[in-house]
């Protein structure tokens, strides 16, 4: 069985108009990988429910051999959406994830995160059907708080932590309209 990837973009992005997400579903294919990257509803204005029930139609049964990677509020959706399910995964990668946020720029980008943020994740749970998990986070993050965020996915998900100096929030403005250091990630890790 081949390893299945599937990644979930972030925020107020799409598919055509993505940061890294893009360019990294072409180049996993290329090394021989099946990869899905639903394009998420509503994406201006992402709803939990709404974003983890599209997430459940295109991923079908999860196994050992399904992988996810997402991007900031495409983290929150994997775990929410692996809080649903009894089945181990292969594992994932939450990149520039998050429990919290500063600095957001309008009230209304914070009634969005509101319920993202105030609704509890089952994290036993979520760690239960993780194999392995990586968090990739930038020590500089205009809006994912560094040293808060580090110590959470460490203590309530065990995931390994990687600090990308500089990255921000690994965004195309920040210089990741490619990331190959993800390739590497995930082929070191999984």
């Amino acid at each position: 069985m081949r390893k299945r990837i599937i990644i979930v973009h972030g925020w107020d992005e799409s598919l055509s108009d993505c940061d890294w997400e893009g360019w990294a579903t072409e180049a996993f294919r290329a090394k021989g990988y099946e990869v899905i990257t639903p394009e998420m509803p509503d994406t201006e204005n992402p709803v939990i429910e709404k974003w983890v029930n599209h997430l459940k139609s295109v991923t079908g049964a999860v196994d050992k051999d399904t992988y996810f990677i997402g991007h900031s509020i495409g983290c929150q959706t994997i775990m929410r959406f692996l809080e649903t399910v009894d089945t181990k995964v292969g594992g994932a990668i939450f990149v520039a994830g998050w429990f919290n946020l500063k600095n957001l720029e309008s009230k209304e980008e914070e009634e969005v995160a509101k319920p993202w943020i105030e609704t509890p994740i089952d994290f036993a749970k979520v760690k239960k059907n993780l194999v392995h998990s990586v968090a990739v986070l930038g020590d500089n993050d205009p809006f994912v708080p560094y040293k808060e965020t580090k110590n959470d996915f460490e203590t309530r998900l065990g995931s390994e932590v990687i600090t990308i100096s500089g990255a921000g929030h690994f965004t195309s403005d920040d210089g990741f309209k490619s990331f190959p250091q993800l390739i590497e990630i995930f082929e070191g890790h999984f």
